[in-house]
Parts: C-alpha cells; structure tokens; sequence
C-alpha cells in the first residue's frame, strides 16, 4: 500500500527515504500488531495495544456494565492510534489535500497553511461531532451539576476513556509529522505552541479525573477551531471570502468567556464546596486547594494569552486596511483629470473654441465697411 508517488528512489534508511515511506512503515508495523491476534501466544499482548485496558464490571439497573480507570498500559494503547492517525493522515494528505493543492497553485507558504488547515479541519470536524454525542449520551449537557457531582471521575464508559487515548494520540502525533511534512523553520515554534498546549490540558483533564469537564471544553475549542480553518481554506480558494472571518472572531470570544466561566463553576465553585476534600491517590481524588488552584491558573492564562494573541492580530490586521484605504485614496486623487474651463458659447481645447457637442462654433461674418 504505497501512500506517496515515487518519482524517484532513495537509498534506504536515509532521511528522505523515512520522510517518502513513513506511512508504510507505520503500516507494515500495525499489520504486524493485527497478525498477532491471531496467534495465542502472541494475542494477549496485542490486544493490549489495540483495546482500553483496566476494564471493570459493576452491576447498574440495566445490567452488568464495563467501566474503565486509566493506568500504565494506556501508553501501549496510545502507542497503537498513533500509529493509526499517521495512516490516516497521510491518506488524507494524498488522496484529498494534495489533489486540492494541484488544482489551486498556490504558493509554498499558502500550501503549508492549507494542508495544515486542511487535517486540522477534519480532525475538528470529527472530534467536535464525537465529543457533543459524548455529552448528550453522558447526561453533561441536560445536568451540567454532573459536571463536578461524584468528583472524582474514576471509572469511564469506553467511549469517553476512548476518546481520551486517541486524542492524546492525535496530539503526539503531530510532533513528528513536523518532520515528515517539512514544515519551515519560521511554522514550527507556532504550530509546538498548540500541540503542547492540547497535550497538557487533555492529559491535565485525564489524569486529574476531571473528564466531563474536560470534554466541554474540547467540544467548544474545536467547534471554534473548525470555524477558523473553514474560513482559512475558503481564503485560499478565494481571497474574497474574508466574512467568514469576523464570524469566526465573533465565536472566537464567546468560546473564551464560556471556557472561563465553566472552569470557574466547575472546579472554582463545585468542587470547592464538594465534601470530599483531601489528596488521595488510591481513590483517584485530587480535589485540594493546592491542585484546584493551578489548574484554574493554566486555563486562565491559557484563555488570556489566546486572547491577547487574538486582539494582537486584529489590530494588526485593522492597521493594514487601514493604510491600504489611504493608499488607495492616494492613487484615486493622482489620476483623476483636471477640470476643463467651459464658458458660455463652450469649452477651450488646444486653444480653439468648442462648442457642448464637440464641434466647432461658425465664426461670425464681419460686414465691410
């Protein structure tokens, strides 16, 4: 299964061999973990690759149900859907970034941006989607108190505990795809500022038990995000569509002050007033003041720094309409013709007469004497 075309060979295990066949090393690698699971020997240790391991099963009224904590062999699990999102992201790359690209022409700046817009978007799409029918089936979005009631958050369904390891997968693997897409020196710091910020906040929500909080949240950024890069891709078509713009900065500001005042309630309020304050690691609670504290610290400086960055932006951005109305009305005034002096009878041209219809009055008959 070939992901890229070879227009020419390279030796083998040199740099641009690893960045051409990344993808199908990575697959070569993920049918060997499949392969083991058809062996008994071997099958005990790849399934713990593919499915989410602590699994429990407590009775409920509907019945026996499997809940999950998370542990050490999560990073195995982890390990495998990274794998998987590398796949995916080349497939996504070849067959639908790439063909776009061609067809466009644009530049190699704009087409750094427009595939990197182009997977974030999918990936938002998708997550944004999985997370909101995470929150309905889960009962966060009708009863928001569920949000910080029974802290700690110990025991998971599999889609939430699953939707956790793939993002922290997607997230990881976005460090080496900065390789492999060769990404110029001048992208790399800005784009290591949002995936390390991604890792730490969804690692932050996982670990700290504060999952139902932290879903909230990443729906939210990611619907914001998803208005972004649509608007950015719609840019690149056609320069023309910038409204899509002041719609996204307008969702931009709300998805900030909403974040903020979640956290407040959630970790500020409800857990401060919970009953079971105290440190325990073998219970899984972190609910003290000394963890309360700077994880409403990291989402306010967060939330700020996104906001200083955006309010940066927009006046850069309202700084250079600016000069380009005034340049244009410069360029306007220079070219616009100097009136031509008209009296009664018409209009001097090259020093003859002309009459209001362009011709030439009769000159008068002067009578002999």
């Amino acid at each position: 299964m070939a992901f890229r075309r070879r227009n020419k060979s390279y030796p083998f295990f040199s740099q641009e061999f690893l960045i051409q066949n990344h993808a199908d090393i990575v697959f070569s690698l993920v049918i060997f973990i499949l392969i083991g699971l058809m062996f008994e020997a071997t099958a005990k240790t790849a399934i713990l690759f593919i499915q989410p391991q602590y699994n429990i099963s407590t009775p409920s009224p509907e019945g026996e149900v499997t809940l999950y904590q998370y542990g050490w062999q999560d990073c195995t699990t982890i390990l495998f859907y990274f794998f998987i999102t590398i796949i995916l992201h080349a497939v996504v790359q070849e067959y639908v970034l790439d063909k776009v690209n061609r067809r466009l022409h644009l530049s190699k700046s704009k087409n750094t941006k427009f595939s990197e817009s182009g997977q974030l978007c999918v990936f938002h799409l998708v997550s944004s989607v999985w997370s909101f029918y995470i929150l309905i089936t889960e009962g966060y979005v009708f009863h928001p108190s569920t949000l910080w009631e029974n802290y700690p958050h110990v025991h998971l369904r599999f889609q939430v505990k699953f939707f956790y390891l793939t993002q922290l997968a997607y997230w990881l693997h976005a460090l080496p795809e900065l390789y492999f897409q060769k990404v110029r020196k001048e992208e790399i710091p800005r784009q290591l500022q949002y995936i390390c910020l991604y890792l730490l906040h969804i690692s932050a929500a996982y670990l700290l038990n504060l999952s139902p909080v932290g879903l909230v949240l990443l729906c939210l950024q990611y619907l914001s995000e998803l208005g972004f890069h649509i608007a950015r891709i719609f840019y690149f078509t056609d320069e023309s569509h910038q409204k899509m713009f002041d719609l996204w900065a307008v969702n931009f500001v709300f998805t900030r002050m909403v974040t903020l005042t979640l956290v407040f309630l959630a970790v500020g309020f409800g857990l401060a007033r919970a009953e079971n304050q105290g440190l325990d690691w073998d219970m899984g609670n972190f609910n003290t003041v000394l963890i309360r504290m700077p994880v409403l610290l990291l989402v306010s400086l967060t939330q700020s720094w996104l906001l200083w960055k955006f309010i940066r932006f927009q006046l850069k951005r309202w700084r250079e309409f600016r000069h380009e109305q005034v340049a244009r009305k410069r360029v306007a005034a220079k070219q616009t013709p100097r009136p031509l002096k008209r009296d009664s009878i018409g209009h001097h041209e090259n020093g003859a007469i002309k009459a209001e219809n362009g011709a030439s009055p009769r000159p008068k008959k002067i009578k002999a004497p």
